[in-house]
């Protein structure tokens, strides 16, 4: 029986500016990080609610722990990768504490789900649903 996401998954070649992105501008906590036997911190395990995680690894020090090959990262475009989704409360006053750190969000609206959702890029150009679920949200009917 699968209870619930676990995490999701990023290898990226800008580990810092990632970092920054998930830690100092969306206020995730780095719940643990993982060190590779050369002693160099590569992942990053962020907090999502109880037990979820956003997981990041700098590629090459994953291709340094657990071997392969760095490859070239796809354009997000090019992959079959969509967007992952946060829930959020206090949307509206987080659209504009995000604006204010100067990352481009779109305008609220409420989807056909009945959520209120905008939408902010990643450093990688990963896209993110925030979305706060309203009184019509089908996610919390009974």
């Amino acid at each position: 029986m699968i209870k619930r996401l676990a995490h999701l998954c990023f290898k990226t070649d800008q580990v810092d500016r990632m970092v920054r992105f998930y830690r100092d501008i969306l206020g995730m906590r780095v719940k643990f990080t993982l060190t590779g036997d050369d002693g160099v911190e590569f992942g990053y395990y962020f907090a999502c609610g109880e037990c979820s995680f956003l997981e990041l690894f700098d590629q090459r020090g994953a291709v340094r722990q657990w071997g392969g090959e760095v490859v070239k990262l796809k354009s997000p475009a090019d992959a079959p990768y969509q967007h992952f989704c946060l829930e959020i409360e206090g949307l509206e006053t987080l659209r504009e504490n995000l604006i204010a750190r100067g990352i481009a969000v779109t305008e609220i609206a409420v989807g056909m789900d009945g959520s209120k959702q905008c939408w902010i890029k990643d450093p990688d150009s990963n896209s993110i649903e925030l979305m706060e679920y309203t009184p019509s949200s089908l996610q919390i009917q009974k």
